[in-house]
Formats: C-alpha cells, structure tokens, sequence
C-alpha cells in the first residue's frame, strides 16, 4: 500500500499552531456544552414550569408559567419545577395486575354503606394540573401533591358520596353515576384552589363481602322469581283478555250478519210488498178502466139510434156465420132486424 504523507506548512512550529488551535476548539465547545449543562433548564413538551429563585428581594416563587424549550438558569441563584401538564390519572385498585401501568395507584376504598355493610370500590380519577404557581405555593415542588393532596381528598370525597348509598344501590348504575359525578364536583370545589382540575370521577368495579354477597344473590333469586311470576300472571291476563275480545269480536260478526239477514229479508219483503201492491193498484186501475168502458158502452147503448149500433155488431157477429134464409113475411116471417120483436119472448 502507497504511503502519502502531508508536509503542513511552516514546519514543526506551525503544526504546533494548528494543533493548539484545534485543541482551543475543542476546549471552547467543552466548555459551552458545560455552561449549557450549568446555565440552562430544558422543559419538555408535556411539561411546563415555574421559577423558584432563592437569593435577592425577588426571592420564593415566581407567578411566571414556563413552556416547552430551554431556559436560563443562573446556578445558586434560582431553579426551575417542571409539571406535568397532559392528563394524570389517579386509580383506587389493589389488584395490580388489572391496574393501569401509567396511573398513580392507591388501595381500594372500603366503603361503609348506609345500613352498614362493607363495599370495596375500585375507581378511576382522571385530573390535570391548570396552575403549577398555585399547586407548587400551596403543596410543593415535584410530586408531593400525589400522596399529600390528591390521593387522602379523592379518598375522603368518595367514601363520602358513595357511602350515601346502601348495598343495593350499588346494583343500580344511574345511582352509582350519580354519586360519582357528585364526587367529582365535591372533589373539584375541594381542590380548585390548588390547582388542580378534576375531568372525571368513574367507579370501575365493586365487591361485597361473602356473606352480604350470598344474601344478595338470594334476595336477587327472589325477586326475579316474583317478577316472573308477575309477568306470567301479566301474560294469563293478557291472554284471556285477546281470548275475551276475540269471542266478543265474533259474538259481534255473528249479529251483525243476523242482523244483515234480517235487513235483507225486511227489504225483500218490502219490495214483495211494494210490487203486490203495484200490481194490485194496476189490476184495480185496469178494472175500473174497464168497468168505465163498460158503463160507459151501455151509456151510449141506451142513446137514441143505439138500435143500429146494435144490429150492425150483430152483423159484426154474424159476418162469418151460415146463411139461412127464413121468411121476413106472412104468419111465420122473421125480420131478425125487429129487436123488438125477438126481445118479447125473453
């Protein structure tokens, strides 16, 4: 392999120039990456801060809120308490292995009902910090408001809320709800001042103990037993009242179609009626038409020349009939014109 070799200018003495320059370099960077370290303060971006100074006529904390980034910090002199400033949660449970890894943990509340059985709780409460000046004056720097504020007050507020329920209340989750919101209103009034603002207040789980536990699945057996009892009860009555309103529906269709019979009938026999009577009035017309014509015909009979009349429909008759001839004179003739005459010996 070639060897290169680099001859640096000026000699000896200018490669010990170079050399010190370089070490002069590195050293002002050492020194800036210390003063950095010493003289500056970095807040993440989760974080925000408040600036403790300890020396001069400014000295406790400072009402001023410091965001993300890197801020002076003069050594001695003064100090900068971070927060966190995303969500906290604080959770009640002593089982550790349904815990939540990222939440502040605190046994479970015992709770003293109000006819006096034990209820463990387990619950969930999820906060912020809204002033760190107000939580770092009243409670102190770092997390000293974990065990010293937020855990004893959420303990104190929620046996007070939810031991305003008795054991069986617990079952009924609009009560729970209901308590729990007036924890976290009670909690939120409590701590306000602080600091601390309170999101939620959640009841995740509760247990009795055995005893009140086998009693309470009892008096649950029991009592679904005299719903279901009821509800059958509901469903016989429900089911002779369909069976009653069927047999009076058909009860119903059966008189109604009587009663169309009976119309069907009454109006057929009306329209019998009405046609008798029409023919009856009509027979009565015609013979009273005709007995008119009769009277009238033996009216215009007895008139003066009806004799004629009579003679020619005798004639009428007779048109077709045989022809005898019979003497019209002497002793024995007959003038079958003389109606007077044939008429004497009827």
């Amino acid at each position: 392999m070639a060897q290169v070799k680099v001859n640096l200018p000026g000699g000896p003495s200018g490669r010990a120039k170079i050399a010190g320059a370089g070490i002069l370099v590195l050293g002002g960077m050492l020194v800036s990456v210390i003063a950095m370290s010493l003289f500056t303060t970095e807040v993440a971006p989760s974080e925000f801060a408040v600036r403790q100074v300890f020396l001069g006529p400014k000295k406790g904390v400072q009402d001023d809120i410091y965001g993300p980034g890197l801020h002076f910090v003069m050594p001695g002199y003064e100090r900068l308490h971070t927060f966190p400033r995303s969500m906290l949660v604080l959770e009640f449970n002593d089982d550790e292995v349904t815990a939540s890894t990222d939440a502040l943990i605190a046994p479970s509340i015992r709770i003293q009902t109000s006819e006096g059985y034990q209820v463990t709780v387990d619950c969930t409460i999820a906060y912020r910090i809204a002033d760190p000046y107000k939580l770092i004056t009243a409670v102190g720097p770092g997390n000293l408001y974990e065990a010293s504020l937020m855990i004893p007050r959420s303990d104190k507020v929620l046996r007070q809320k939810l031991g305003e329920l008795n054991a069986e209340q617990f079952y009924q989750g609009h009560l729970r709800r209901q308590k729990a919101e007036e924890a976290r209103e009670l909690l939120q009034a409590d701590i306000e001042a602080d600091g601390i603002q309170v999101w939620n207040v959640m009841v995740r789980h509760y247990r009795y103990d055995s005893r009140y536990q086998e009693a309470i699945e009892q008096r649950k057996i029991q009592d679904q037993t005299v719903f279901k009892n009821r509800a059958e009860a509901v469903a016989a009555n429900r089911e002779a009242e369909k069976n009653r309103v069927l047999a009076e529906g058909s009860a119903a269709i059966a008189v109604e179609k009587q009663r169309g019979s009976s119309e069907i009938q009454r109006i057929e026999a009306d329209a019998d009626l009405y046609y008798r009577e029409t023919v009856a009035k009509g027979d009565l017309e015609v013979a009273l038409a005709e007995a008119e014509g009769t009277r009238l015909e033996n009216q215009a009979l007895q008139a003066p020349g009806a004799s004629n009349m009579v003679g020619l429909k005798m004639a009428e008759v007779l048109q077709n009939a045989q022809i005898i001839v019979v003497p019209t004179d002497g002793p024995g003739g007959v003038n079958p014109l003389d109606l007077d005459r044939l008429t004497q010996g009827w």
